[in-house]
């Protein structure tokens, strides 16, 4: 089963896809210096498989590597960088 994340920057999202379907998305809102992320989405045709975490590891070393500093609204993402703490330094406070 081949999996895939990309980002879909023109629904401003990150999609994890599956055999080339949506399986789920990271949503955000793109700004100068950083990237807000606000909601993330499993279908629960795919839960419990890990694609989540995937699909934020991705999103945030794509932020890493554009130089964004990231602010973690969704709390799958905040939860996600409270237990990978290589993502901290990327964090902006909100506001």
């Amino acid at each position: 089963m081949p999996i895939e994340v990309v980002d879909n920057s023109s629904e401003s999202r990150f999609e994890i896809l599956v055999d080339g379907k949506v399986a789920g998305f990271a949503d955000y809102r793109l700004l100068p210096t950083k990237v807000v992320f606000t909601h993330t989405e499993v279908s629960p045709l795919y839960e419990g498989q890990g694609l989540a975490g995937r699909l934020v590891d991705h999103a945030l070393r794509m932020s890493a590597d554009t130089g964004l500093r990231v602010v973690p609204l969704c709390p799958y993402v905040a939860k996600y960088i409270e237990r990978h703490p290589e993502f901290k330094d990327l964090v902006e406070a909100a506001g």
